[in-house]
């Protein structure tokens, strides 16, 4: 299953503080921690194990962490014993422990755990705001090297841009069905009615495509809305730019123009939860808007509350992409940028949310 080779957003990063947290990841029940931040004067690390512990089981994310003398700690719930979170913890008896590995068992003091007495670690990092734990190590042969980390997103990282995170939306449909909508120019002046779009103006511009190992790119479409952003006052045709760098994520940019000083990047982060429901987040970058960041995160909820009715009655749920699905669905002449996704999908061999 290509899917568990691949990075994925399971939390915000705003959401994970001080005590461990459950979350399910394709079908795996993970528990999120963090390393308190000054153990090495550096900044705090973040963890995902598989929510149990190997002793007798119980749910490591109901336990609690420690900032122990010898390295952070994950503390099981039931008999209190204690997870490495640092490759350089320390045993009982001051030897070093490896990441998960039980470095202390209070009913016996002086016993010296085993490698084998360990909680299995998955990788996990943090970037646009979000955690990102990936499952299985990626198989070179079938993985695109640009899948070998988490999406690229340059303005989270810039720090001229403002950058906030807009979610978790949960949702019952499959995370390819919510990417699309995303790609699509043609649903706005219907869906996004006095928003993004105009009945009135309805036609769209989808610009130049093109389609590489590294996804799916698009230049120079067009739309016309009567409201782009949070803070816009009149309508106008805006130019987008669309990336699609992984097959649950997709990006847009908009440059400022003349008459419309605000420039925006929008990326939609999505974790799948199945094959017909998943879990989504916007990380936000502006420039130029003087909105607050309740206003952009109320303009973003809204906009999103328009989609969620019409994206969870599609049906099937899932993305028909194979030629000889039984719920095949015709395209349009604006369909050219959801087609090359579903082309995507089909070249990376993606199964999930997808039939």
């Amino acid at each position: 299953m290509i899917e568990k080779q691949l990075w994925h957003p399971v939390v915000a990063s705003m959401h994970l503080r001080d005590e461990p947290a459950a979350v399910d990841l394709l079908g795996q029940p993970l528990v999120l921690w963090r390393e308190p931040a000054h153990d090495h004067g550096h900044d705090a690390v973040v963890h995902a194990w598989a929510d149990r512990c190997p002793h007798r089981g119980a749910k490591l994310s109901l336990g609690r962490v420690l900032n122990h003398l010898h390295g952070a700690r994950l503390e099981c719930p039931y008999h209190g014993w204690q997870f490495a979170g640092d490759v350089a913890a320390r045993s009982a008896h001051g030897e070093a422990v490896a990441v998960g590995r039980c470095a202390h068992v209070p009913a016996s003091p002086t016993f010296e755990p085993p490698a084998s007495h360990c909680a299995t670690a998955f990788e996990a990092v943090e970037r646009h705001g979000l955690v990102w734990v990936r499952l299985e190590r990626p198989d070179r042969t079938r993985v695109p090297a640009a899948l070998a980390e988490p999406p690229v997103f340059e303005p989270w990282t810039d720090p001229v841009w403002r950058q906030l995170v807009c979610g978790p939306y949960e949702v019952q449909t499959s995370a390819p069905r919510l990417v699309e909508n995303f790609l699509d120019l043609s649903h706005f002046g219907f869906v996004h009615e006095g928003w993004l779009g105009a009945r009135s103006h309805a036609q769209v511009d989808t610009g130049r495509v093109e389609e590489g190992e590294g996804g799916v790119a698009v230049r120079d479409c067009k739309a016309w809305q009567p409201k782009g952003y949070a803070g816009a006052e009149e309508g106008g045709w805006v130019a987008y730019r669309y990336e699609v760098p992984h097959p649950y994520t997709a990006i847009l940019r908009k440059d400022a123009a003349e008459g419309d000083p605000v420039s925006n990047a929008i990326a939609l982060f999505i974790r799948p939860d199945g094959a017909e429901a998943c879990t989504a987040w916007f990380a936000m970058a502006t420039l130029g808007d003087l909105s607050d960041d309740e206003e952009l995160r109320a303009f973003q909820d809204a906009v999103f509350a328009q989609d969620r009715p019409i994206v969870e009655s599609q049906q099937p749920k899932t993305l028909p992409i194979g030629q000889h699905s039984e719920a095949r669905e015709v395209h349009g002449p604006a369909d050219r940028m959801s087609s090359a996704y579903r082309r995507y999908l089909a070249r990376l061999g993606v199964s999930l949310g997808v039939c």
